[in-house]
């Protein structure tokens, strides 16, 4: 098996999940925010639907300069599933094409020519496509618990969701 399978195999599990949070995002409230610092629901929303694309076209060169972080609002529930799916697709595609010797090599973020970290590409796919991909769905996941929209299942039951049962 190639390193990359695994990779792919976890993608296709964990966006079935994500999906499920993506599709409860309420379309009227995208600009709700939780704090003033916070991102709006309908920012963090489109940042989890467009982070598998982008971070596997990001790997593709051996450097990248490190990115502005803005987020713009989506104009609707929509685009963010469209993102989604289009995002999920790119990564996958960009992915499949990578060996073992391909995500074994190393990858640097620079700023102004300074590095500011190397790794190896495989351990930058997991940190960031998937790892930060994680994180923010459970980010999300509060968003809709104080919206007071029914969480889906992530890992396991939620309050308003039970596969098990």
């Amino acid at each position: 098996m190639r390193l990359v399978d695994s990779i792919l195999m976890e993608i296709d599990q964990e966006a079935q999940t994500t999906k499920r949070v993506l599709d409860r995002i309420p379309g009227d409230k995208l600009a709700w925010k939780p704090h003033p610092k916070s991102y709006s629901l309908g920012q963090l929303a489109l940042h989890v639907a467009s982070v598998p694309g982008s971070i596997a076209a990001a790997v593709v060169p051996d450097s990248m300069e490190a990115p502005n972080f803005s987020q713009p609002e989506p104009k609707s529930r929509q685009e963010v599933l469209d993102t989604f799916s289009k995002s999920l697709e790119s990564a996958k595609d960009t992915l499949k094409k990578m060996d073992d010797a391909r995500l074994a090599s190393m990858w640097s973020l620079t700023k102004n020519g300074r590095v500011l970290m190397s790794v190896p590409r495989v351990g930058f796919i997991r940190s960031i496509l998937m790892n930060h991909i994680y994180h923010h769905r459970g980010q999300l996941s509060v968003y809709l618990r104080m919206l007071d929209v029914p969480v889906p299942s992530i890992y396991g039951p939620s309050a308003d969701e039970n596969p098990f049962t």
